[in-house]
């Protein structure tokens, strides 16, 4: 990342709130003064200064600020207690109104939404699929939040290990008999792994199930990889949305 944007304290931050697959929220109200500086520090870059960034370190700045400020609204809202009479586990970031459409923040001098980072920004500019691996929705069903910011210069190998990590997780990818079960995301956004991976597929099957199975093959484990090469159906699993809180 270049040296406009010091991600030092977003480092620092994350080292001490992410365990695992979880994230210690409770430490982040107790210290709330340092997640608000560094939102800040996103917020000032200016917008000419990250459009003269290379593409690695552009997207790299869009998925951090993506998670950085994902941690701003769960801490603004928590702890999270929705309603008892919603779909919605009480604790998840689905109980927060309007987050990913209605609140706004400010990063590389726009006013952004969670939404228009992901779909007007980092999807559309970027076409790389493994973004859905490294965007974190604050919920034990998506792929756990890294416990270091991204960078441009160590962007290739982090989407990778993202990729890796989470479809070995119970969450990600599995088989079952003669089926290989992948997480939903596979399914809302099974379009954006095509151009990539579907090649790797080549028969009659749907674009986007012979990408999926070609992505899995690429960066599962064994077993399923194994299962995705050989075209086993794709069915999709329960997407989990309670809080992936440490408590």
């Amino acid at each position: 990342m270049p040296a406009a944007l010091d991600l030092a304290a977003y480092r620092d931050l994350l080292a001490r709130v992410v365990h695992g697959d979880r994230v210690d929220y409770g430490t982040i109200v107790r210290d709330r003064r340092a997640l608000d500086a560094i939102v800040e520090q996103f917020a000032a870059v200016p917008r000419d200064a990250e459009q003269g960034w290379s593409r690695p370190d552009r997207m790299a700045f869009w998925i951090n600020a993506y998670n950085l400020l994902t941690l701003r609204a769960i801490v603004d809202h928590y702890p999270i207690r929705g309603s008892l009479f919603s779909r919605s586990p009480r604790n998840s970031i689905r109980q927060i109104d309007g987050v990913w459409t209605t609140l706004k923040w400010r990063a590389a001098g726009r006013e952004v939404t969670l939404d228009q980072i992901e779909h007007g920004i980092l999807r559309p500019e970027f076409g790389d699929a493994r973004v859905h691996m490294a965007v974190n929705c604050a919920s034990k069903g998506c792929p756990p939040l890294r416990g270091e910011p991204y960078t441009g210069a160590d962007l290739d190998r982090q989407l990778d290990e993202a990729a890796r990590r989470y479809l070995a997780s119970p969450a990600g990818a599995r088989v079952s008999g003669d089926r290989l079960l992948v997480s939903r995301i596979f399914e809302w956004y099974g379009d954006d792994f095509v151009r990539q991976y579907a090649g790797m597929h080549p028969g009659t099957g749907r674009p986007a199930e012979r990408a999926i199975q070609g992505f899995v093959e690429k960066y599962g484990p064994t077993e399923a990889a194994a299962a995705a090469k050989a075209g086993s159906a794709v069915r999709f699993l329960d997407y989990d949305w309670s809080l992936n809180d440490v408590s």
